[in-house]
């Protein structure tokens, strides 16, 4: 479970009136570290296709500490915060750091799995679980405890 990060190239698109990168950005470089995760774990477009799952999200927060201006050498990474024993449910966290190291801004998600197909929750398959297990996990990383309805 190697720390794993992506370097952002700051588009001039991305920069809002106020001179720094607008709020919604985030979300969209978490994504983007997020998928570029999985890619490389073999969890493609395809493959998911191939699954009939895909990953949900239930809720995005955005917390911000420091200006990201165009011109700034940002990097996001992704750790695993929570998760369910067979990772139905989890939660995740991005840091957004500069190159000198200032930390810009934190993004958490929860999340879990939808059968495409059904399109309801699911239990996510072995592979899923697999790559899910190879995700850093945080130093206040917890297991989630499901209850039955």
């Amino acid at each position: 479970m190697q720390k794993f990060s992506t370097p952002i190239q700051i588009r001039w698109a991305d920069i809002d009136q106020n001179r720094h990168l607008r709020h919604s950005v985030y979300y969209d470089y978490g994504a983007m570290a997020r998928i570029e995760f999985l890619n490389n774990h073999g969890l493609t477009s395809e493959k998911f296709e191939e699954l009939h799952m895909g990953p949900i999200l239930f809720r995005e927060e955005a917390i911000f500490r420091r200006e990201i201006k165009f011109g700034d050498s940002v990097t996001v990474d992704v750790e695993l915060v929570k998760a369910s024993a067979d990772f139905s449910r989890w939660s995740m966290r991005h840091h957004f750091t500069k190159q000198d190291g200032t930390l810009s801004a934190m993004v958490n998600i929860d999340g879990a799995w939808i059968n495409i197909i059904e399109r309801k929750l699911a239990t996510p398959t072995p592979f899923i679980q697999s790559v899910f297990k190879d995700l850093p996990r945080s130093n206040d990383f917890s297991w989630i405890e499901l209850t039955k309805k």
